[in-house]
């Protein structure tokens, strides 16, 4: 089985993936969250550090693009190749409503037409191979039949399913049977996304659907950094991690403050992983002081028992 981080969003940036697998090794590959493309075609500052040059990485990442506009993806792919990427992702999966009110993200899977004209276009001018990470619709599972006639028209290097439509975000259960249907019927390798938060949920997924080689986890891995570590994830390096995350964080963000409100999202998923926590979490959640909010992460490390496995309640 090969494991992928998720690209979330204000989570597992350039700093984050770095330290990640510095502490809990056992990532095959990182995606990046998005880069949303502007008409100036050029890297900001911040996307160059999102985007270092791939020989100086230790693992492999994938860039993740969400645009609507073929020329862009094409211009995109022609600077990560030059940047030493091996292959680029499209996004048709983002729900947020900022982003599939401009018709990208899983905007694009509204008008399976269009989407097939701008597909149309990446395939024949990326200079890099592509994967797609994509729900099954926008408004209805019924769409997710079209759709993957026009997938299996491309040379897609895999199909990364979230088996959710838009209109789901991140609630309702999964649609299994459609992404059985995929496994049955996808010309493209797939990749499963979607509530795996444990070992057990991992080992239950590949003993149901042997033929799926790959797994992207998400928030489950935010929660539980070391989940697929050999020693799991241990209460030395947890410590050690959220430490010098919030160091690298303070110096590329130029505040502790910053640095603060960047780990309270990271926590959101972390106070999942402890038993008992309430008082020191609500504590952690409000503090605005530095000091506090570092004696308060050591003390919910160190002193509160760690569950078994993530209690996800997000």
């Amino acid at each position: 089985m090969k494991y992928y981080f998720a690209p979330l969003e204000g989570l597992t940036d350039s700093i984050y993936r770095r330290l990640h697998h510095k502490y809990f090794p056992g990532i095959d590959r990182y995606y990046t969250p998005f880069f949303s493309l502007t008409v100036h075609r050029a890297l900001t500052a911040r996307e160059k550090r999102e985007l270092p040059p791939a020989e100086d990485l230790d693992v492999q990442v994938i860039p993740q693009i969400l645009t609507k506009s073929a020329p862009d993806f094409i211009w995109m792919s022609t600077v990560c190749r030059d940047r030493g990427y091996s292959q680029i992702n499209l996004n048709l999966g983002c729900p947020s409503g900022t982003v599939t009110a401009k018709g990208k993200g899983s905007g694009m899977l509204r008008d399976p037409d269009t989407l097939q004209s701008f597909l149309d276009e990446i395939f024949d001018g990326s200079v890099l191979p592509v994967s797609i990470k994509t729900r099954l619709g926008y408004s209805d599972g019924e769409e997710f039949f079209r759709l993957l006639e026009i997938f299996n028209r491309y040379p897609i290097t895999e199909l990364i399913i979230h088996p959710r439509v838009r209109q789901d975000f991140y609630q309702n259960n999964v649609r299994m049977d459609l992404f059985e249907y995929a496994q049955k019927n996808s010309r493209a390798p797939l990749c499963y996304n979607g509530n795996l938060c444990s070992k057990e949920d991992i080992r239950q997924f590949a003993e149901k659907y042997p033929s799926v080689d790959a797994v992207m986890l998400g928030r489950g891995l935010i929660g539980d950094p070391g989940m697929l570590s050999a020693g799991g994830t241990t209460k030395e390096q947890l410590l050690a991690f959220m430490n010098e995350l919030f160091d690298a964080y303070a110096v590329a963000f130029g505040s502790s403050r910053n640095a603060m409100f960047r780990l309270k999202e990271n926590w959101r998923h972390l106070f999942c992983l402890f038993e008992g926590i309430e008082k020191p979490e609500k504590q952690l959640r409000k503090t605005t002081d530095e000091r506090q909010f570092r004696m308060l992460t050591e003390q919910i490390i160190t002193q509160y028992p760690m569950c078994s496995q993530l209690q996800a309640n997000w």
